[in-house]
């Protein structure tokens, strides 16, 4: 059984969770669902980045101490990805006693081995308080930081620790370009790669006036710069420094939105390198949920409530629609018109129509068991044909790529359904033709509940129980789906799986 250590990018504790954060998690969760049924050992894990300015600001707008500030905003989102029924292992959050071990070590480690990379200096420059780093040229466009543009940049000049980024640009570029080091998709490595063409420059890694933080190792007047403290999370998780670390490290997969790709790919690899540590085995940067062709961002005030979208169709509408329609490599739009017209066509007139007109007339013709049947149909040709078709995509993290193969059976199914006709074979008394349609059907919708529970892991549950499987659909045996175990089950047809929309005023 191999190990898969999947990490999302933990969310910043300044203010409500929104759909750009969880198209983020449910994407992980997703991948994570989907290694677990190829049998995989998964750790999946999720946390809040909980220092820094921001916190401390927004904490005291809202007239509370920053530990309880932070506190009540990882509750929220907490409970936000529960709602979103994000399946992951383990929950981090950087004011945590065992991340402040690991951010202590991890420099201690860093000044043992590569001292000369750790140094005082002076830096002066624009600084983005939105995201909590001075910005070079490249990452300014009138004036304006191109990730905060409401935000007014501020010139700062302060004496801090340093880290000798500079030293490692030949080396990431070489890990980066021979894919020792894969960032991924291909638009983010481009991107990355012309950053290190450009050359990198050295990075303050403390802050003076910021008591809201780790405090800096041998320098406690200095706490440790908050992008440079929440990187190591993802160290943290696996319990560095203790033994045993490495049962984890290095992460398999870093799921990341691809505004933060610098830290990530550039920032966070040159560290470990420093350490002596694996860089981790691949990143993917996923794009944004627009809204009207922006970024939904707090700060620019384009943000759908999370509640609402979830309330709408359901946490598995929610997690089938970002994953289908927006996907997870390049920027998307959501709007409520398109929500309700995908979860229409695809779930309520898709999967769920499937289903119940399937299963209605297995109770009808056959009292609900599934006749015994050998060779194979059309359909299971079909549906093998899905399943490799899946699984290719899902492989290469094309989630979207993944559900059009599993719903492009459902369309083959609902037309295997007229072609067959079974109304007419059971008039007809084609007893046999009969049973194969019914059999073939259910042999279906079996490896419809197995792939779509990634996506739409209560559903697919619902749809399994229907099925008259034992255990889950998200445990089921991936060889399975060759030939469904199907034969003599008792099937019933389940309750509405997607109610048709009641579209809001």
């Amino acid at each position: 059984m191999a190990k898969f250590y999947i990490n999302t990018a933990i969310d910043y504790a300044n203010g409500d969770p929104h759909l750009g954060h969880a198209l983020e998690k449910v994407g992980a969760d997703c991948i994570a669902r989907y290694r677990r049924l190829r049998g995989d050992q998964v750790h999946f894990v999720m946390g809040m980045d909980e220092h820094g300015q921001n916190v401390a600001q927004a904490a005291e707008t809202n007239g509370a101490p920053p530990q309880e500030w932070v506190d009540h905003i990882a509750n929220r989102f907490d409970t936000a990805w529960k709602q979103l029924l994000c399946s992951h292992d383990d929950w981090i959050r950087t004011t945590e006693p065992r991340h402040a071990k690991t951010v202590t070590a991890l420099l201690e480690r860093i000044q043992q081995r590569s001292p000369e990379d750790l140094f005082l200096g002076e830096y002066e420059g624009w600084y983005c308080v939105g995201c909590e780093e001075f910005k070079q040229d490249n990452q300014i466009v009138d004036g304006h930081c191109i990730e905060h543009p409401t935000r007014p940049l501020v010139r700062t000049k302060e004496r801090n620790h340093f880290f000798r980024l500079s030293r490692y640009r030949d080396e990431l570029l070489r890990l980066i370009t021979s894919g020792e080091f894969p960032v991924e998709p291909a638009i983010r490595r481009n991107e990355i790669v012309r950053l290190l063409e450009e050359g990198l420059v050295d990075i303050s890694i403390s802050r003076v006036r910021i008591p809201w933080g780790i405090p800096f190792p041998g320098d406690p007047s200095h706490t440790v710069y908050v992008w440079f403290d929440a990187l190591i999370n993802y160290l943290s998780a696996t319990g560095f420094p203790d033994p045993g670390y490495e049962r984890l490290w290095p992460t398999d997969l870093n799921v990341i939105g691809k505004g933060i790709t610098r830290f990530h790919c550039v920032i966070w690899p040159a560290m470990l390198l420093a350490a002596g540590l694996p860089l981790p085995g691949k990143v993917w940067a996923h794009g944004y949920v627009q809204w009207d062709g922006a970024k939904m961002s707090k700060s620019a005030g384009t943000v759908v409530s999370l509640d609402d979208a979830i309330s709408r169709h359901g946490a598995d509408g929610l997690r089938y629609f970002l994953l289908r329609e927006v996907g997870f490599e390049n920027d998307g739009n959501f709007t409520w018109e398109r929500f309700d017209e995908r979860y229409t066509a695809d779930l309520a007139d898709g999967l769920g129509n499937l289903a119940s007109r399937s299963l209605a007339m297995l109770e009808k013709y056959r009292s609900g068991v599934v006749p015994e049947t050998s060779g194979l149909t059309p359909l299971d040709e079909a549906g093998r044909a899905c399943v490799a078709a899946y699984a290719r995509a899902m492989d290469q993290l094309d989630l979207r790529g993944g559900a059009e193969a599993a719903w492009s059976l459902v369309a083959t199914a609902n037309q295997y359904i007229v072609q067959k006709a079974p109304w007419s074979l059971a008039k007809e008394q084609r007893d046999a033709d009969l049973d194969g349609t019914l059999s073939a059907l259910v042999r279906c919708l079996y490896r419809l509940s197995v792939m779509s529970s990634p996506f739409l892991p209560a559903k697919s549950e619902a749809l399994w129980a229907a099925l008259g499987q034992s255990g889950h659909a998200a445990g089921a045996n991936w060889e399975t789906l060759s030939d469904p175990p199907v034969a003599r089950c008792a099937a019933k047809k389940p309750e509405n799986l997607f109610p048709k929309p009641q579209t809001p005023s």
